[in-house]
């Protein structure tokens, strides 16, 4: 009432009002304020002079209309594209959609949100963590999978493609063990952080369990690629002065360093060593 009338002098947007007359309005190009006045005066009309006309329509008639000017708001094409680029967001909007007619708007959008924040909690907690290799010929490292590249027995090189939270610490943890095991030669394991834009506390706690475990196999980590906001935190605490290797600013002087050079003479592996994630 009052607030709608505020509205109306200062140019606001109402504060209800029927979604499906908003459609029409839409539909109807109207530009500013005064198309609610000229709607106002057409209902006037429509109900001094058409009232005997339009009495006897059903209310599924009318129900119909107000379907008919919804729809166009509605993009069914987003049901196709989402199913082709990703499974878990076609099942995130085909959850939203289906509550939403059984149960209501509120509902619906509820029930989307949660499912989106738990598909999402699910799909970083097992982040995609790679075994990487140097180009030949350039100072890149790719995934070895993925391209054929130059890697050397000594040192393992792993880029990690997610932020590390609580969610993945352990992941990581598993991830590592499983590699490192059965690489007799193995001397060097380094974790190229290029995409790591935050580690919480118990991914922090999880760094230096690996950094310990790793040194009870005679094996120094090392890291490579380390963000400024993510080094500053690590400064704080005491995980820098016990890691057994060092901090390299780009992964080609670390595998360099490591290999004495040696990586630009190996050949490009040419078959995968480990299973693609």
């Amino acid at each position: 009432g009052a607030a709608n009338i505020g509205a109306g002098f200062t140019g606001g947007y109402p504060v209800t009002g029927g979604f499906a007359r908003s459609v029409v309005n839409f539909d109807a190009g109207a530009q500013t304020p005064a198309a609610g006045a000229f709607t106002a005066v057409g209902l006037a009309i429509a109900a001094v002079a058409l009232t005997p006309l339009v009495y006897f329509l059903p209310k599924a008639t009318l129900a119909a209309t107000i379907i008919v000017a919804v729809l166009s708001l509605v993009d069914f094409s987003i049901l196709k594209t989402s199913w082709q680029y990703s499974k878990a967001d076609f099942i995130a909007v085909l959850a939203t959609i289906l509550l939403t007619l059984g149960l209501g708007v509120e509902v619906g959008v509820t029930a989307g949100v949660v499912l989106s924040i738990g598909l999402f909690l699910y799909k970083t907690s097992r982040p995609h963590i790679a075994e990487v290799g140097l180009v030949p010929d350039t100072q890149h490292f790719r995934n070895i999978l993925r391209h054929k590249v130059i890697t050397h027995p000594s040192v393992l090189t792993i880029r990690i493609d997610e932020s590390l939270y609580f969610a993945n610490a352990r992941y990581l943890e598993d991830y590592l063990y499983d590699r490192v095991v059965g690489c007799k030669n193995l001397k060097h394991v380094v974790l190229m952080c290029s995409a790591v834009n935050e580690i919480d506390l118990s991914a922090l706690e999880s760094l230096e369990a690996i950094n310990h475990r790793l040194e009870e196999m005679g094996i120094s980590l090392h890291l490579s690629e380390v963000k400024g906001p993510v080094m500053d935190r690590l400064k704080k605490t005491h995980f820098l002065d016990e890691l057994t290797g060092d901090v390299f600013l780009s992964q080609f002087e670390a595998v360099s360093k490591l290999t004495g050079g040696q990586v630009a003479e190996t050949p490009p592996s040419t078959e995968p060593k480990i299973k693609l994630v």
